[in-house]
């Protein structure tokens, strides 16, 4: 990759994520490489997430640098505290309210902006904004090409009156065994491997509409980035390429921003910047050192996911009865139930193998040499950071596109075990055994793998290495004309 030379007139992008921890994140660091590599960036948070972002990582965290600003427009959404995230209100109000202060904010800017590049769950308001102010747009899929896809291929289940569901009791008679064989770069995807807007009986749900809105809007748009790479779904890429004018894989984001230039154009970004929504803790790293390779099992189910009380405690006894190291973040808004309060002879039978935590840095504990796998919920940003770390994995999908990735994961890829929906402590300690003993062998092999073709794709001449090239070139032209 390299630095646009510094007499040439940089191009400005305005970034706009979706407000939500995996979206935020990963187009934080595309916007960042993109400034590295010489372009100037306006990033557009919501009020709320500016000061949750502040919040959890200080003041000085989103202070930006020279050609890199933060900018804020409000979200309007009404919220009982400061904890509230919105809901499923979020959907709406981008539908409704959105599209106002962020024409606003981008006919103020003092520098002329050359494109757009918007979260395509953003499309509701964004493609219609850049028509309005005659500049480009690009969407980026801060997901797999798998999970695109199998949102883009929804309007067709229901053409072909596959979902919605006719009733609750097609989620348990084995209807979501039914294979779907027509879906390009996708042969024999099961219904239950889809995206989980499907089970629904509501043809007018909410969250099925909105998704299915977004992907078709794609149609209006001529470039299109996903965090991916190329060997890791060649097919769905090769797929997707016949569909849309200009594609660009451009994964994993993190390891291209290990390659960047040493002599920036420009002052480096500070290096506090805020990625994340929750304070991270970093005690867990002094435990770490005292653990053997691969010896620690990583356990994190991400930003949105909730659960029961009693999955809980089937999960901390499983983890308990493998008797092996855990790591475990349990985030304050985990739990779904009232009661939040573990049984004391729980929290000492843990301390013994386990370290919890209520956040951390990720992408450091996968890469720490003393974890040997990853307990998962399959969120994309999850599943990328871990293949890059070449950490296998055990997965148990909440919810979204988690449940594409896992087939993925799991039949596709070779890098992981599948855990049945009912948590039982029995099969939590079966797999963790199995993932971290002798018979994980070959997927951590397998995983060492796809984290040695990651590195390919982002090396200098690496696939995504080139896209990001390419996409430069593509904001240069826009911005000559």
């Amino acid at each position: 990759m390299d630095t646009l030379a510094t007499t040439e007139k940089k191009p400005h992008v305005i970034f706009i994520p979706l407000p939500a921890q995996s979206h935020i994140k990963a187009m934080l660091k595309l916007a960042e490489l993109l400034h590295h590599l010489g372009l100037q960036i306006t990033f557009v948070n919501t009020e709320y997430i500016h000061k949750r972002l502040i919040r959890s990582s200080g003041s000085q965290s989103l202070d930006g640098s020279f050609g890199f600003q933060f900018e804020t427009i409000p979200d309007s959404i009404p919220r009982s505290s400061e904890d509230d995230d919105g809901g499923e209100l979020l959907l709406h109000y981008v539908e409704t309210t959105f599209l106002a202060p962020f024409l606003d904010l981008a006919t103020n800017l003092p520098t002329p902006s050359t494109c757009i590049i918007s979260d395509g769950f953003m499309s509701a308001f964004t493609i219609e904004a850049a028509q309005k102010l005659g500049i480009p747009i690009m969407l980026y899929w801060t997901f797999s090409a798998c999970g695109f896809m199998g949102i883009y291929q929804v309007q067709s289940l229901i053409d072909k009156g596959l979902t919605p569901l006719k009733d609750e009791t097609y989620l348990t008679n084995g209807y979501l065994e039914t294979i779907v064989d027509w879906i390009p770069g996708m042969e024999g995807i099961r219904l239950k491997d889809m995206n989980s807007i499907i089970r629904t009986t509501d043809p007018d749900d909410k969250i099925l509409t909105f998704c299915i809105e977004a992907t078709q809007k794609s149609n209006d748009v001529i470039h299109h980035i996903f965090h991916t790479f190329d060997s890791l779904e060649s097919s769905i890429i090769d797929a997707l390429s016949s569909v849309f004018p200009k594609v660009y894989t451009v994964g994993p984001v993190q390891l291209l921003l290990y390659q960047k230039p040493n002599k920036e154009p420009q002052p480096e970004m500070s290096k506090s910047i805020g990625y994340s929504l929750w304070k991270e803790e970093p005690e867990c790293f002094e435990w770490l050192e005292s653990k053997e390779p691969n010896s620690v099992i990583y356990v994190s189910f991400g930003s949105s996911t909730v659960m029961s009380l009693q999955d809980l405690l089937e999960f901390g006894w499983g983890l308990a009865d493998s008797n092996h190291y855990f790591i475990w973040v349990i985030r304050s808004d985990l739990l779904n139930s009232e009661s939040k309060v573990l049984p004391p002879e729980f929290e000492e039978c843990i301390k013994k193998r386990g370290f919890i935590t209520s956040w951390c840095s990720q992408e450091k504990v996968l890469n720490h040499p003393s974890v040997g796998g990853f307990l998962t919920h399959c969120g994309w940003g999850s599943t990328i950071e871990s293949l890059s770390a070449g950490v296998p994995m055990i997965c148990w999908p909440f919810m979204w596109d988690q449940y594409t990735n896992c087939r993925y994961i799991c039949k596709e890829w070779g890098v992981g075990l599948e855990m049945g929906k009912d948590v039982k402590r029995e099969e939590v300690s079966k797999l963790v055994k199995e993932l971290m003993g002798e018979g994980g062998h070959k997927m951590r092999n397998k995983a060492i793998e796809w984290q040695g073709h990651a590195q390919n794709a982002t090396s200098p001449n690496g696939s995504s290495s080139l896209n990001v090239n390419k996409l430069i070139e593509e904001i240069l032209m826009l911005s000559r004309n």
